[in-house]
C-alpha cells in the first residue's frame, strides 16, 4: 500500500549525515509495515528485532552500549557479519528496551555509516520525562493513519489523486467527478485510515467486516490502558476515552469535565488526557481569543476540544451505522458535524503538525480552526452541509480583515479573491494551494 511517508523514508536512506531513524505514532498505524517495506525493498540485507515479541533480545543491550559492542553481539545473534554497505538494522517496539533506545546516541556519534531504523508504540508515554532519550541524535518521523489521498491510491483511484494534485483554486471539479469524490469521502469517513481497516475494505468491500476490525483495534487500545498505566490512571484514561464521542456531539464541542461526572475537576483528569495525547490517540485543539503570531502565545489552556486520531475509529466508537452512507450528506452532519470536523483536523495535522487552534469571540462566534501559515493566521470554517451561511467566519473577517479565509464544505471549489471554498475531499491539497495564495 502506497504511503506518502515512504518517500520520506527513502530520502532518509539516501541522505548525508544520516542519524538513526525513529518512527512514532499510535499503535497499528503501519509503522512496522513501513520499516519492513523499507528494509526489504531498499536494502540487500535487513536485520529485524522486535522487543515486544522477543523480550530476551534486550539482553543484547546490557553492559557496554558502544556501537562496536552492540554490532558484535548483533552479528552473533543474526549469525552473520553485519556490514554497513546496503544493510538496515531495525529495532521495533523500541520502547520495551531502554538499552536499545540509549544505544542510538552511540550509533549516531560513532557509527553513522550504519543504517539504524526504529519504531515504537506509546513512545510518548514511555519517554515522558525520560532522561535516556537520545535528544538530537535521531531523525523523528510521525506516522499517521492513511489520508484520504492515500485511501484513494489504495482503491486504485490514481486518476482521482492526479486530478486533486493538479487542482487550482480557480478550477471547478466536473460535477460527475465531484459527486464520485464526495461518495468516496463518505466511505473513507466510515472506514478511516487505519491500514488494517483499509486493507479489509479493499479485500472484501464489506463495511460490517471493516467495523469489526475497528472494534478489535479499539479493544487493543483499551488493553494498553491497563497494561501501561497504573490502575488508578487506567480508570481515568478509560473514562476520558469513552466520553470523547459525546463531547464532540455537543453543539459547543469544548471539552467539559463535568460530562465525566458532576464533580469532576481538571486537575483530576489532566494527566489522563495527556496520556492519550502522548499515546497519539487523541488530538487537542486549543482555544485562542486573538489571532496573534505565534498563535500558541495566545492560547487559553482551560478551553480545548479533543478529537480522535482516526475518523473511522470515532465512527466505530459512536456506533455509526453503514446505512447513513446512503442518506445524502447525512454522514457529514452526524453528531452535529463532529465526524467532518474530526476528518478535517486529522487531515490538517498530517500536513501541519499539532499546532492547530480554534477561535471564539465572547460566546458570539466560533471559527472551527485557526492555523499559522507562514506567519499568517488562517481561519478555517468547516461546513457539514451545503448552506453558504458563514456567520462566525464573517464575524472574524469583519473584526480582523484577514487577507484570506477558508471554508471547507461538500460544495465545489470557489474562490472570490479573499474567501476560498475548498471541497472536503480536497483538504489535503490546501497547504499546496495556500503556497500559491499567501
Amino acid at each position: 500500500m502506497d504511503r506518502y511517508i515512504y518517500s520520506n523514508l527513502v530520502a532518509w536512506k539516501n541522505s548525508a549525515g544520516r542519524k538513526p531513524l525513529m518512527l512514532e505514532g499510535a499503535r497499528q498505524v503501519g509503522k512496522t509495515h513501513l520499516l519492513k517495506q523499507l528494509g526489504q525493498q531498499e536494502y540487500e540485507n535487513f536485520y529485524y528485532l522486535n522487543f515486544d515479541e522477543t523480550p530476551d533480545a534486550c539482553s543484547l543491550f546490557e553492559g557496554s552500549l558502544s556501537a562496536k559492542s552492540i554490532l558484535s553481539k548483533l552479528s552473533v545473534y543474526f549469525q552473520t557479519r553485519i556490514t554497513p554497505d546496503n544493510s538496515l538494522i531495525c529495532f521495533d517496539e523500541i520502547q520495551e528496551c531502554d538499552g536499545a533506545l540509549a544505544s542510538l546516541k552511540y550509533f549516531c556519534e560513532d557509527a553513522p555509516e550504519y543504517h539504524i531504523a526504529t519504531a515504537g508504540s506509546l513512545l510518548g508515554v514511555k519517554l515522558k520525562g525520560s532522561k535516556g532519550f537520545p535528544v538530537g541524535k535521531v531523525t523523528l518521523r510521525n506516522v499517521f493513519p492513511l489520508s484520504f489521498t492515500e485511501f484513494l491510491n489504495a482503491l486504485g483511484k490514481s486518476g482521482w489523486v492526479k486530478l486533486l494534485k493538479e487542482l487550482s483554486v480557480h478550477d471547478k471539479i466536473p460535477t460527475i467527478f465531484h459527486n464520485e469524490l464526495t461518495d468516496a469521502l463518505k466511505t473513507y469517513m466510515f472506514v478511516g485510515g487505519m491500514p488494517e481497516a483499509v486493507n479489509k475494505y479493499v479485500q472484501v468491500n464489506n463495511l460490517e467486516e471493516v467495523r469489526q476490525v475497528q472494534r478489535d483495534i479499539l479493544r487493543t487500545y483499551e488493553l494498553d490502558f491497563a497494561k501501561h498505566a497504573t490502575a488508578a490512571d487506567a480508570a481515568k484514561i478509560s473514562l476520558i476515552w469513552d466520553i470523547i464521542p459525546s463531547q464532540l456531539a455537543k453543539e459547543n464541542k469544548k471539552f467539559i469535565y463535568s460530562v465525566i461526572k458532576e464533580s469532576a475537576r481538571a486537575r483530576e483528569y489532566e494527566s489522563a488526557i495527556q496520556w492519550l495525547v502522548d499515546a497519539d490517540l487523541i488530538l487537542k485543539c486549543y482555544n485562542v481569543s486573538k489571532p496573534g503570531i505565534p498563535l500558541n502565545a495566545y492560547v487559553n489552556h482551560e478551553f480545548f476540544k479533543t478529537y480522535l486520531h482516526d475518523v473511522g475509529l470515532l465512527g466505530a466508537m459512536s456506533q455509526l451505522r453503514a446505512k447513513v452512507l446512503l442518506s445524502g450528506d447525512a454522514l457529514f452532519q452526524e453528531y452535529k458535524g463532529a465526524l467532518t470536523e474530526n476528518f478535517i483536523l486529522q487531515s490538517l495535522t498530517n500536513h501541519l503538525g499539532n499546532q492547530l487552534f480554534y477561535w471564539t469571540s465572547e460566546g458570539k462566534a466560533e471559527v472551527d480552526f485557526l492555523v499559522d501559515m507562514g506567519g499568517t493566521p488562517l481561519p478555517i470554517e468547516v461546513k457539514s452541509g451545503r448552506s453558504k451561511q458563514k456567520r462566525s467566519l464573517q464575524v472574524y473577517r469583519d473584526k480582523y480583515t484577514p487577507r484570506l479565509a477558508v471554508r471547507t464544505s461538500p460544495m465545489n471549489m470557489a474562490f472570490d479573491g479573499s474567501l476560498l471554498n475548498i471541497p472536503l475531499y480536497a483538504i489535503n491539497e490546501l497547504p499546496r494551494m495556500l503556497d500559491e495564495l499567501l
